[in-house]
């Protein structure tokens, strides 16, 4: 768990500076058309941050990092966002100056993007895997339906 809450942390910590960044270097070159880094920070705090959190509850509840696929999941799913928002700050920033569309890195970053893919699907995997094996836990393998309150098999 403290590894999913320091992953928050990071985001949080690169996600924060990077509006700022965003803010000074469009203003100290008087840039108002659109860039790439008008997104950075919103991406830091959405698939860092608060897809983290959420990941801190359901490792709580579900014991995640117990299943097969939790490591790749974590280190795929990094891997992808670290990539991506990389490419985004360097493609934004190539804007701002003024400099013009270098195409290798657009294909890099939709690498990024392939593997933010897969980390999600490993997510989910995941989040099956946890399921299941609290499934399988409970006492004579049956569950308890919510809304009727009756035991299924």
């Amino acid at each position: 768990m403290k590894q999913l809450y320091w992953a928050a942390v990071a985001y949080t910590a690169l996600g924060l500076p990077s509006g700022l960044f965003y803010r000074e270097l469009t203003k100290a070159h008087q840039f108002t058309g659109k860039t790439e880094l008008a997104v950075v920070h919103t991406h830091l705090l959405a698939l860092g941050t608060l897809f983290f959190l959420i990941v801190l509850v359901l490792e709580h509840q579900l014991a995640l990092s117990n299943t097969r696929s939790y490591r790749w999941f974590f280190v795929v799913y990094n891997t992808g966002v670290c990539w991506v928002v990389s490419c985004m700050t360097v493609i934004g920033a190539r804007t701002v100056l003024g400099y013009g569309e270098y195409k290798p890195l657009s294909h890099l970053a939709g690498g990024g993007h392939i593997l933010l893919t897969i980390g999600f699907v490993l997510f989910f995997v995941t989040v099956h895997q946890a399921i299941t094996a609290r499934r399988e836990e409970q006492p004579g393998g049956t569950t308890v339906s919510s809304s009727a309150g009756q035991h299924v098999s």
